[in-house]
C-alpha cells in the first residue's frame, strides 16, 4: 500500500491547477494518472468514470476519492478528498468573509456583474447537458416536462420541487426505456476491494441520515440545520456540479437563510476557482446567521453536501458491474438525466435570468460570455475576467 502523503500531494496541485468543471477535472485526472504516473489502465479509469457519471453527487470529486482509495487505502481516499477540495473552499470561505465583513466594499455593480457571470455559465452548462443528455424525441419531452415542473409546482412544493421533478422523470424513465435485455456485464475485475458488509455499512448510513435529519432539525438556523439541508441537496444531485443550484438555491435562499444576490453572487465567483464546483457550500455555509465562527458554518456545509455522494460511491462499489447490467436501473436513470437538464433550464430562467438581466446591456454581455465559452472554447476563468468588467460598465 503505497503512502497517502503522495495521493495529498498529488490531488492538491489539481486542486490548485484543475479548471474548467467535472468533466474537464476527469481529463485532468486520466492525464495525471493513467497517462503520468500509471496507478491504473485506461479501462478501469473508464470503469469508474461510468460509476462516478451514474451516481447522484459531484463526479470529479467521487473520482478523485476512488482513484485515492485505490492508491492508499482508507487514508488515502480521504487525502484525495481534501486535498483536491481545500483551495477553491479556502478562497470562497475568505470571499465570504469579506462580503459580510466589508459589505459596502462589495459594491451592487460588481454583485451584479456576477450574476451575470452566473447566467453565462448555467446557459452554457444547459446547452451542453441537452446535446448529452436530451437527444431523443423522448428524453427531450421528459426536459420540457422538467421544466414545466419546475416553473408552475414550485409555489405549493417550495424546496420540495426538485426532487419531486427528479423522482417523476425517474418513473417516467422507467415506463419509456426499460428493455428485456440485460446488457453483458464488463469483463474487467473490480480495481478497489470493498467487503460487503462496509458496502451495506455505508449504504444504511446513506439512508438513515436522509431520513432522520429532517426530523432531528427543527427550529432556528442552527449547524444540524445546515447539515441536514445540504445533505439532502448532495443526496439529490445527478448530472454535474451545476446542478446543485436548483438544489440550494430552494434550500437556502426560499427559506430566507441567504439573499438572493449574496448567493448569485457567490456562484458566479465559485466560476473562477479550479477545484469541484461543490466548494461553493463553504461559502452558503459562512453566509448562514447561526452564531458560530464562519469556518464552522462553512466546514459542516462542506462536508454534508459531499458526503451523500462518497457514501453511495463506497456502497455500490462492488455491486458496480451487476448494476451496470440491470436495465431497469439504466432507464431510471436516462429519466433521471433528462429531468436534470430541465431542472437547471427552469433555474437559469427564474431566478437567474429574471433577477439578472434587466436592460440590452445586460444581455449583450450575457450573449458575449456564451460566444466566448461556447464557441471560442475560453475557459471560464478567462471568460469571468473579462465578463466583470463589462458587467460593471453595464450597470453604469
Amino acid at each position: 500500500m503505497h503512502h497517502w502523503f503522495e495521493v495529498f500531494r498529488s490531488f492538491l496541485w489539481l486542486g490548485l491547477t484543475s479548471f474548467g468543471g467535472p468533466i474537464a477535472h476527469l481529463a485532468y485526472f486520466r492525464n495525471e494518472f493513467v497517462e503520468r504516473r500509471g496507478w491504473l489502465s485506461d479501462q478501469h479509469f473508464a470503469d469508474l468514470v461510468a460509476l462516478c457519471q451514474f451516481l447522484p453527487g459531484p463526479a470529479s470529486s467521487q473520482m478523485g476519492f476512488a482513484l485515492g482509495l485505490q492508491r492508499a487505502g482508507w487514508r488515502g481516499g480521504l487525502a484525495a478528498w481534501v486535498a483536491f477540495t481545500l483551495p477553491s473552499a479556502v478562497f470562497l470561505l475568505a470571499a465570504a468573509w469579506i462580503g459580510l465583513t466589508f459589505q459596502e466594499g462589495w459594491g451592487s455593480d460588481f454583485v451584479a456583474s456576477l450574476k451575470l457571470v452566473a447566467v453565462i455559465v448555467v446557459a452554457h452548462a444547459v446547452w451542453g447537458m441537452r446535446q448529452q443528455l436530451c437527444r431523443e424525441p423522448a428524453t427531450a419531452t421528459l426536459g420540457l416536462l422538467a421544466v414545466l415542473l419546475m416553473l408552475g409546482t414550485s409555489p405549493w412544493l417550495g424546496p420540495l420541487t426538485p426532487l419531486v421533478t427528479l423522482l417523476i422523470g425517474g418513473g417516467l424513465g422507467w415506463l419509456l426505456f426499460r428493455t428485456p435485455h440485460q446488457a453483458t456485464p464488463p469483463s474487467t475485475p473490480p480495481l478497489i476491494s470493498i467487503q460487503p458488509w462496509v458496502a451495506w455499512f455505508t449504504l444504511g448510513l446513506f439512508l438513515l441520515l436522509l431520513v432522520l435529519l429532517p426530523l432531528l432539525s427543527q427550529g432556528e438556523p442552527s449547524l444540524l440545520q445546515i447539515f441536514d439541508r445540504f445533505y439532502r441537496a448532495g443526496a439529490l444531485v445527478f448530472g454535474g456540479g451545476h446542478v446543485v443550484l436548483p438544489l440550494l438555491e430552494a434550500e437556502t435562499v426560499q427559506s430566507g437563510w441567504i439573499s438572493s444576490e449574496a448567493f448569485l453572487a457567490g456562484y458566479g465567483l465559485a466560476q473562477a476557482v479550479p477545484g469541484p464546483l461543490f466548494t461553493f457550500a463553504a461559502y452558503l455555509g459562512a453566509f448562514i446567521p447561526t452564531g458560530w465562527p464562519l469556518w464552522v458554518g462553512a466546514l459542516v456545509a462542506l462536508v454534508a453536501l459531499f458526503l451523500p455522494g462518497l457514501l453511495i460511491l463506497v456502497a455500490l462499489l462492488p455491486y458496480w458491474a451487476r448494476l451496470q447490467a440491470d436495465q431497469n436501473a439504466q432507464a431510471i436513470l436516462r429519466g433521471v438525466n433528462a429531468s436534470v437538464v430541465g431542472l437547471l433550464g427552469a433555474v437559469l430562467y427564474d431566478p437567474l435570468f429574471t433577477s439578472s438581466v434587466h436592460q440590452p446591456y445586460d444581455l449583450m454581455v450575457v450573449l458575449l460570455g456564451l460566444v466566448l465559452l461556447q464557441v471560442w472554447r475560453w475557459p471560464s476563468w478567462a471568460m469571468l475576467l473579462l465578463i466583470l468588467p463589462l458587467g460593471m460598465l453595464a450597470q453604469l
